[in-house]
């Protein structure tokens, strides 16, 4: 009997640790991006503050900030959409240093899938906008909604975030009630955070 009571116990929780020192680290914890394979961390407070100087480590490592930023004049006409190629309503944007190059994702059932982006369609659109001037590389991206046109820039992991509610909402060919619902508390939440970006 006691080999099976190993069964009827409760399993333990998991401990998220800090992938640098393992450390456990509570709910909410800084994260990084390691540039050159463009790999999520989880990092504790220390770790995360010895990262916080962009050419720390060698650039290797870069903290990701909890920046949020709204444009609220911004807009996209629909030839500029259409040249992006993007079969679903939203994409985000992030500058990969380690490629010098700009990358557009848009979340599906299957994750985060990369798109073909022409430098013409980046420049001439979402490029163009003030909100690119602001986005720091592999840290940061720009996150494109077609309805409602909206454009927030946002954390890296705030885009992965989004696109694990995806993943985990997602139902038949529309995606479902349970999928919309979780994508429309996910931007009524980055709008709250976010504040207004100012024109210039």
């Amino acid at each position: 009997m006691s080999s099976l009571r190993r069964f009827l116990t409760e399993p333990e929780p998991r401990v998220e640790r800090c992938e640098l020192c393992a450390t456990p680290v509570p709910a909410q914890h800084p994260h990084l991006v390691q540039v050159t394979d463009r790999r999520m961390l989880c990092a504790c407070g220390p770790c995360g503050f010895l990262f916080d100087n962009p050419g720390a480590g060698a650039g290797a490592y870069r903290r990701v900030p909890d920046r949020y930023l709204l444009d609220p004049e911004f807009t996209l006409a629909d030839a500029q959409w259409d040249a992006l190629q993007i079969p679903v309503g939203m994409v985000f944007f992030l500058h990969n240093s380690a490629q010098g190059s700009m990358i557009a994702c848009y979340p599906s059932p299957a994750g985060a899938t990369e798109s073909e982006l022409s430098l013409d369609a980046w420049s001439d659109g979402v490029g163009a906008t003030a909100m690119a001037a602001e986005l720091e590389p592999d840290v940061e991206a720009l996150l494109v909604r077609r309805e409602p046109e909206t454009c927030l820039l946002v954390p890296i992991d705030a885009c992965y975030r989004l696109v694990g509610l995806v993943r985990l909402h997602w139902r038949g060919f529309d995606g479902g009630r349970e999928a919309r619902e979780a994508i429309e508390a996910f931007f009524a939440d980055a709008r709250e955070r976010a504040r207004t970006l100012e024109s210039r």
